[in-house]
């Protein structure tokens, strides 16, 4: 028994070190200066007929490319910006349209619930590519395109968390909701002092993934801002790593800070949320 655990163990510590080798090389290379990283990884862009190398540690580290980006760099700031920007709205909007959304689903019975269920179920799981040129026609139209609307209103209207959501709205007791109405609640005041608390969980790992994607997304502002001074700054990365590697180990390190911290804060919410999702009606 002992034997398999740590058998068990082994693999899971093989598996996690190659998960976070790059996540080491790139924090490592972010303290390196352009000469050394360019000798270790400088043949992988220069086509050379030479294998790429790695140093543990840096040889000689330096702050240099921290400086060259947080001092030299002022278009850097400008594109964190336009993520907060594009970003935070569109999770502010996924409160006031999923959340009433998966209530609905997961408390209501009325005609149809099943179908447009699996229509949000159907939406969710399909990829960008499918979704593109319809979208587009759509912020063509409405004369949405090349601005911050292009990506926040698409997020606003997500799916996904509706069907995070309605699972821990459903998961709560029907007694509970009872009594509530006995006491004299009304359906706008179970659904906020009952509902939205009870269902805080589902809410939050439905926010902290719909922030991972919306933070990390490419293709979604590729396609629709022309205009680069609106770009996030998940496209001013590879913009800058053929030029500068080093800045752009900086700038990755930056650009991952928001994510992994949000990802802490909300990881035990992630996880009900993924158990929740699997429980079987």
């Amino acid at each position: 028994m002992k034997k398999k655990r740590f058998l068990s163990l082994g693999i899971l510590l093989t598996i996690s070190l190659f998960i976070w080798i790059p996540l080491w090389m790139m924090v490592t290379g972010s303290f390196m200066g352009t000469q050394e990283i360019n000798e270790m990884i400088g043949p992988v862009f220069s086509n050379e007929n030479k294998l790429a190398t790695w140093h543990f540690i840096p040889d000689f580290p330096t702050l240099k490319p921290y400086v060259e980006l947080l001092l030299d760099s002022p278009n850097f700031f400008v594109m964190f910006w336009n993520s907060c920007r594009q970003v935070i709205p569109g999770l502010i909007g996924q409160l006031f349209i999923a959340v009433p959304a998966a209530w609905s689903f997961g408390r209501y019975n009325f005609k149809g619930k099943k179908l447009l269920f699996i229509l949000y179920i159907v939406l969710m799981i399909m990829p960008f590519q499918v979704t593109m040129v319809s979208s587009y026609l759509v912020l063509n139209k409405f004369h949405l395109l090349n601005t911050d609307f292009a990506l926040i209103l698409p997020n606003i209207f997500s799916t996904f968390p509706v069907f995070i959501m309605e699972k821990f709205f459903k998961s709560i007791p029907k007694s509970l909701i009872e009594a509530a109405k006995i006491d004299g609640a009304g359906e706008f005041k179970t659904f906020f002092y009952i509902g939205i608390p009870m269902g805080a969980s589902g809410i939050i790992s439905a926010i902290v993934l719909g922030f991972l994607e919306a933070w990390n997304g490419i293709e979604q502002p590729l396609t629709f801002l022309k205009d680069k001074s609106l770009w996030p700054l998940s496209l001013y990365l590879p913009d800058i790593a053929k030029e500068k590697l080093g800045v752009a180990m900086v700038a990755s390190v930056i650009a991952m800070i928001p994510a992994i911290l949000i990802f802490l804060f909300g990881q035990k919410y992630i996880e009900q949320g993924i158990a929740a999702s699997g429980i079987k009606e």
